[in-house]
């Protein structure tokens, strides 16, 4: 069952006294009636219903360009959607012959790298923003380069699971809701049963792949110039903290995340700060303009765990003690005066 994101074509999404509070991103926090639908609050906690929920609900904002995928009282992570649209490309009709490659931004989880590397095709990590992703898209490389054109694509400041075909463009939230009721239907037909998100492709995935548990902190309508102050002494400290142990996690590095275009040759620097731990977890922080107002603080939070291991518990729950150790390098609070999160993802 497909729901769409917005109030019937209000510009301002309904205004402040509206059930989206006038925002327009596809999330748990702003697409409360959505949520409550499929069984679930703001934080992804199941919650009790009137009625049985949908089997399927997804969102997509204003212009398409990001997008919000559920199942019965369950939430698929951004990082997830687009990874497990990868693994399971051979239902999509374009890609029956496979994919020439895939892409994702620098903060998004690694998640679409561990099926990238299983199915044998190439998968780059650049920064946010379509113009590297559009590079990668219209070049004319052969398929045998390392610069071959990737036809599925992540953005996860831009959009939150923005996987689309070369084509689709900034239109790619509305492809992945697609691609996923695609990606449903040929399994049900497959099987002979009705097919669900969360236990025939999201579970199913974690146990032949891992599971990367992963969420993003937004911290909205921060004051521009302390925040900018903390990204600055964070980018400071860039390559200082290597060896150091914080909270019992050791760092294995930690820099300023620079991207040197395969297409172009065009460099790009100050793309993200990050801090990466020897057992794979990682944490990274951005500055983002574009939200409704004032600065954003984009805090990303990822741990893996292999096939093997327990891949049943909330994904929110798993990064909490990472988002501590978050607030410790920063210096957030003391910088911004703020320590709780608008809204995770």
């Amino acid at each position: 069952m497909l729901f769409p994101c917005l109030p019937p074509f209000e510009e301002d999404f309904g205004g402040p006294s509206s059930a989206w509070h006038g925002h327009a991103d596809p999330n748990l926090t702003y697409a409360v009636e959505l949520v409550a639908t499929m069984g679930l609050d703001k934080s992804g906690g199941k919650i009790a219903t009137e009625k049985p929920p949908p089997t399927f609900g997804a969102a997509a904002d204003g212009d398409a360009d990001r997008n919000m995928i559920l199942s019965s009282q369950f939430f698929v992570s951004p990082s997830d959607s687009l990874a497990m649209i990868v693994a399971n490309c051979d239902c999509i009709p374009q890609f029956k012959a496979g994919l020439k490659g895939c892409a994702r931004s620098m903060p998004t989880s690694g998640a679409l790298d561990l099926v990238a590397k299983k199915k044998g095709i190439a998968c780059f990590e650049v920064p946010t923003g379509w113009k590297f992703f559009g590079n990668l898209m219209d070049t004319a490389a052969p398929a045998t380069s390392r610069t071959r054109p990737p036809t599925l694509r992540s953005s996860a400041a831009r959009s939150l699971s923005g996987p689309g075909r070369t084509t689709s463009r900034e239109k790619d939230g509305m492809w992945a809701v697609l691609a996923w009721l695609q990606i449903l239907a040929v399994k049900t037909e497959q099987q002979g049963k009705l097919v669900t998100v969360q236990d025939d492709v999201a579970e199913a995935h974690w146990k032949e792949y891992g599971r990367n548990y992963y969420a993003r902190y937004d911290y909205e309508n921060v004051d521009k110039k302390k925040a900018e102050k903390m990204m600055a002494t964070m980018t400071e400290q860039a390559g200082k903290l290597t060896g150091n142990l914080v909270e019992g996690m050791k760092i294995a590095k930690n820099d300023v995340f620079e991207y040197n275009d395969p297409v172009d040759g065009s460099v790009s620097k100050n793309q993200g700060i990050r801090f990466i731990f020897e057992d794979g977890s990682r944490i990274i922080f951005r500055l983002s303009g574009t939200g409704v107002a004032g600065a954003t603080v984009r805090m990303y939070l990822e741990k893996y765990e292999p096939p093997t291991g327990d891949l049943s518990k909330h994904q929110f729950d798993v990064v909490k003690p990472l988002a501590e150790v978050a607030l410790k390098l920063s210096g957030l609070k003391a910088f911004t005066g703020v320590d709780t999160p608008t809204v995770i993802t």
